[in-house]
């Protein structure tokens, strides 16, 4: 069954969905220039709108999904679903956003951690810990004040 499926309306699970109003605000703020302001009912109605839209699109790309048999949402069902409901106008920025997010995935895969970097074993990582405990302890206990 989908999303769509159900009665529409007030008093469903939606009416708990929001996003962060602090966020929300920052990106009003960073659009509008800075002699305009933003009453608090426009903000609200943004995130209303906003969470309207993400509904939306994720209901037609479930659909889309559920036709193909799928279970998991893809970006290529996102990239059809904007497709079938008008939004043409955002597919390209849509694939650039995906591209980058892809690249920061593959970039973060490629960071060694500090574990590997050091070339030691964990037994070895964990005698040193356990000096630095030793050193640690043994200045607190000879720096006590004397009570």
């Amino acid at each position: 069954m989908s999303d769509r499926e159900g009665p529409s309306g007030s008093g469903g699970a939606d009416d708990d969905l929001s996003l962060p109003k602090a966020t929300v605000h920052k990106l009003i703020g960073d659009l509008l220039p800075p002699d305009t302001t933003c009453s608090k009912e426009t903000r609200d109605l943004i995130i209303e709108c906003c969470v309207e839209f993400i509904h939306l699109v994720s209901s037609e790309a479930n659909d889309i999904c559920e036709k193909e048999s799928k279970k998991t949402i893809s970006p290529e069902h996102i990239v059809s679903a904007l497709k079938v409901l008008g939004f043409e106008s955002y597919i390209e920025e849509v694939q650039e956003v995906l591209k980058d997010h892809k690249q920061q995935q593959r970039d973060r895969e490629k960071k060694v951690s500090k574990f590997e970097q050091s070339g030691l074993t964990e037994e070895e990582l964990a005698a040193q810990q356990e000096a630095l405990f030793a050193q640690a302890r043994a200045r607190a206990a000879g720096g006590a004040p004397p009570g």
